[in-house]
């Protein structure tokens, strides 16, 4: 673990607690560092889902080709309209959110398409999950990163790969140690 340095400040993700607030939507214009793209067969119904059910902006969309959404900055999705209906994909997405988003994410979603949503539920790896399958088929998880308690089972775990823990009392170290991407 000695290559890997904190590099918190260039992420938007907000340290966990009970007290987590959202970053606002991002509006700037910049070089994706990563995006998906999602394909769909009905746009407008896709575009409307990802909006008033998982909290994204539609940021600009050129009809008939592409509609570009986003929540904070670096996470983007770009979906694409094609002829065919999509089948169940292989792969998944996750978005960080703060713990507060979930179960609103979780009730949109579910009163735009009932049954689409699995959890919350808590995982190994010190974060909360939720899981929503688009109209298109597409799975996503919401992720929201939980206080990391230095004598629970996460932090023992989290030691034993390499990854240091922060000291006792340093709690703005222990906060960002349950950055959800971990």
């Amino acid at each position: 673990m000695a290559d890997y340095y904190d590099a918190f400040e260039i992420s938007p993700v907000p340290p966990p607690g009970p007290d987590a607030t959202p970053p606002e939507i991002y509006r700037g214009i910049y070089g994706m560092p990563m995006f998906v793209t999602v394909p769909t067969s009905d746009l407008a119904a896709s575009v409307d889902f990802w909006t008033r059910g998982l909290g994204f902006i539609d940021l600009f969309t050129i009809p008939g080709q592409v509609t570009h959404l986003r929540r904070w900055a670096f996470q983007d999705v770009l979906l694409v309209p094609t002829g065919a209906p999509q089948t169940p994909s292989t792969v998944s997405v996750s978005f960080s959110c703060v713990l507060s988003q979930l179960d609103g994410i979780a009730q949109a979603c579910t009163t735009l398409v009932p049954g689409c949503t699995t959890g919350p539920r808590q995982t190994p790896w010190n974060t909360v999950d939720l899981e929503v399958v688009t109209p298109e088929n597409t799975r996503v998880i919401l992720t929201a990163a939980r206080l990391l308690e230095l004598d629970s089972d996460e932090a023992r775990n989290l030691e034993a790969m390499g990854i240091p823990l922060p000291k006792e009392g340093n709690r703005a170290s222990q906060t960002r140690m349950t950055d959800s991407s971990v």
